[in-house]
């Protein structure tokens, strides 16, 4: 079984397409799957349909959410489509089989003086709070993931004409403002050197060990300034991806190219923020005109 695991693995990581995340979420998903199947004695090459939709009432038992699930079917899946063309079964039991729905969640989004609450927070007297301001600036500037703010390098800011590089699954080029821009170069030429440990680090954002940020770290930094801010919201990196895109349709960008700076492949998650706008604007109109 740990060889076919190890596969299924080799294979995810072959794939282009997926993300780090995503790998680790697909093989966390098969280990849980096999050790629920080794648990009720189950033979993972002989498994059938009802055996897997027994265990997606299993999740539902112990409370997983909607889109964990549909997660873990995607992820037995392509267990089981790998198990089918490397001939170790003849039959896929994942076929014809269902997704559970899941209601789209409205996303949680900033109002424009949250935003500026939030942003005004770091001390941009010291190494630290320059650091923190930049990447604050450019997840709003931009819109990019958290994932992709980490991973950027000193080389992928362009100053001069106001854009980053993201290489994540699909490259792409996205503009900046000017605000994020000054933050930018006041922390690259003025602040990151007083963080850097090793001139071969290529990391735009360091740690104080002068080393590439991580998800964790960064994440620890948001909560930190979003416990001050004292906004009634549960803030995370991917709210500010929000606000990034809420504001910018709100203030009439067309959704195509809103979904080409997300990196959205398909403009149907894009269309999201649209409806948020439509419905915000609704409720502003209803407790504001004297006839509605």
């Amino acid at each position: 079984m740990e060889k076919v695991l190890k596969d299924f693995v080799q294979e995810l990581r072959e794939d282009k397409r997926l993300s780090d995340n995503t790998l680790e979420s697909y093989t966390r998903d098969i280990k849980k799957f096999l050790m629920y199947l080794a648990e009720n004695n189950l033979d993972f090459k002989l498994v059938r349909k009802t055996n897997i939709i027994a265990y997606i009432l299993y999740l539902q038992k112990v409370g997983r959410a909607t889109s964990s699930i549909s997660r873990s079917i995607a992820s037995i899946r392509a267990f089981y489509k790998m198990l089918l063309r490397n001939n170790i079964i003849t039959k896929d039991p994942t076929l014809n089989l269902e997704s559970p729905k899941s209601e789209k969640k409205v996303p949680q989004v900033l109002s424009v003086q949250e935003i500026e609450k939030l942003l005004s927070l770091p001390n941009v007297s010291e190494s630290k709070g320059v650091r923190d301001r930049a990447m604050l600036e450019i997840l709003y500037a931009t819109g990019i993931r958290v994932t992709e703010l980490i991973n950027l390098n000193f080389d992928d800011i362009n100053l001069e004409i106001g854009f980053i590089k993201c290489s994540g699954n699909k490259e792409r080029i996205i503009p900046m403002g000017k605000v994020a821009i000054e933050m930018l170069k006041t922390y690259m030429f003025d602040y990151r050197d007083k963080l850097l440990s090793n001139q071969q680090e290529t990391a735009l954002f360091l740690n104080f060990h002068g080393e590439r940020m991580t998800r964790q770290g960064f994440w620890k930094i948001i909560k930190h300034y979003a416990s001050l801010a004292d906004i009634n919201k549960d803030i995370t990196p991917h709210t500010l991806r929000h606000s990034f895109a809420a504001h910018l349709i709100e203030n009439g960008a067309d959704l195509k190219s809103v979904q080409q700076m997300l990196g959205h492949s398909d403009i149907s998650t894009t269309q999201v923020y649209a409806e948020l706008i439509k419905n915000r604007i609704s409720d502003v109109y209803k407790k504001t005109h004297p006839r509605a």
